[in-house]
């Protein structure tokens, strides 16, 4: 069985991998705080329950383990981070329901073949308290939240921007595999800073191409979010890549390692792991057309089943289906155009309709199925493919707009809340 907890971390791969808090150590061992951040205290248990789930991954995955005081450090970083936004998410009044929780456990439980309480028992088996697991998923689901409505808030693409990035080179065909590696700057460095940062961006560097794998460089070294998994960046279209980046990395050839860049936070190290072509995206469309009763006050859900069935009677008694529609229907939308649907994706209209769209066949008639609309009769009329590679590089560019846009903005954010906040690092130094 593959590991819970990377499981989980592909789940939550916006906000890293998910470590669990520690559960009581035995009252041999005395605990002590390793962070203060504001009101919260970060403790040794709970620094040495995540470290350990992170190096757990690691032996998964075989090869050389990073250096444990490295992985501690950069674990405590995370959880700081974490630990803000979790105090910002509950300020600003966001909650996660049990039942999202619920959802998310057996969302895991389901990748990993087995069900929630088969989860439960792997687990209690690893040494993992389930109710700290559930308050862990608890806590990455705020953060995703906290940085949903962060998004929806500050960032917007116009279609004017989206036309001009398509016709810019950054729109590119193909993807890339890279990963990442930052030394970080302050704000407004020194002079002296930024050559301590430039020599040791060259050093690194150095060991890189004397043996040390990228990876191994980006645990030990790199200040980028994704450190912790060796600076991975998964898949990502060239229209993806940040602007200033684009040109280096379709210049590099595949296992490439680029020279630092400067950049305003940093200098940046990018690999280029592994390329790929864009494929002709063909879509599946189905045309149909369908009429709706709504129970009411006046009709009951007896009633509306009643007249459905009769009009399914009269449509297959030779009535015109398109007449009814517009006489009875009480989807008035649909139904002032004879309850034509048009061409549509077969998941558009709900798992109902995907469903009997996937039994019909053309020219045939549903039986009387439920929605929360009301009740239903839909008759399939066609399905063709098109080509939908135009639309979806389109919206594709949208998306990759927006992340771009949320990255910058939402990594500012995180910059701002942490130097506000009050944070004692206990073990620096």
């Amino acid at each position: 069985m593959k590991r819970l907890l990377l499981a989980t971390a592909l789940v939550f791969s916006a906000v890293g991998p998910i470590t669990l808090r520690a559960q009581a150590l035995p009252s041999a061992r005395l605990d002590r705080i390793v962070a203060v951040v504001d009101e919260d205290v970060i403790l040794q248990s709970d620094l040495d329950r995540a470290t350990e789930s992170i190096l757990k991954q690691y032996r998964s995955r075989g090869g050389e383990l990073p250096p444990e005081d490295v992985v501690r450090k950069q674990v405590l970083e995370r959880l700081i981070t974490q630990r803000l936004q979790i105090a910002r998410a509950d300020a600003t009044g966001i909650v996660i329901a049990d039942t999202e929780v619920d959802t998310a456990v057996q969302r895991i439980a389901a990748q990993n073949g087995i069900d929630a309480a088969q989860l439960r028992q792997s687990l209690l088996r690893d040494g993992f308290s389930f109710e700290e697991f559930r308050t862990t998923l608890r806590e990455e689901l705020l953060v995703q939240r906290l940085r949903a409505r962060f998004v929806q808030s500050r960032v917007a693409v116009t279609d004017t921007e989206v036309d001009i990035f398509l016709s810019s080179d950054a729109a590119k065909a193909g993807e890339v595999r890279l990963s990442h590696l930052l030394i970080g700057l302050p704000e407004s460095p020194t002079a002296a800073q930024v050559e301590a940062a430039r020599v040791k961006a060259a050093k690194v560097r150095a060991e890189i191409e004397s043996g040390l794998s990228f990876a191994d460089a980006a645990i030990r070294y790199s200040e980028g979010q994704q450190a912790l998994e060796g600076g991975d960046l998964g898949w990502r279209s060239y229209d993806q890549i940040p602007t200033a980046f684009t040109d280096i990395v379709a210049a590099m050839t595949k296992g490439e390692v680029s020279q630092p860049l400067r950049g305003p936070n940093g200098f940046h190290m990018l690999h280029l792991a592994d390329t790929r072509a864009t494929a002709k995206v063909m879509v599946k469309e189905f045309k149909a057309r369908h009429l709706v009763i709504k129970p009411s006050e006046l009709l009951s859900e007896d009633k509306a089943r009643e007249r459905i069935d009769a009009l399914r009677k009269r449509i297959v008694e030779g009535a015109d289906f398109a007449e009814l529609a517009k006489q009875y229907s009480d989807d008035k939308t649909t139904g002032n155009l004879g309850g034509d649907l048009g061409w549509f994706q077969v998941g558009d209209y709900g798992t109902a309709v995907a469903n009997h769209m996937g039994t019909l066949k053309d020219g045939e008639l549903s039986e009387p199925f439920r929605t929360d609309l009301g009740w239903h009769i839909l008759e399939r009329i066609g399905e063709h493919e098109v080509d939908r590679t135009v639309e979806t590089r389109r919206a594709k560019a949208r998306e990759t707009l927006v992340d771009r846009k949320a990255e910058e903005e939402y990594d500012n954010f995180l910059r701002q809340m942490r130097s506000e906040a009050y944070v004692e690092n206990r073990l620096a130094g």
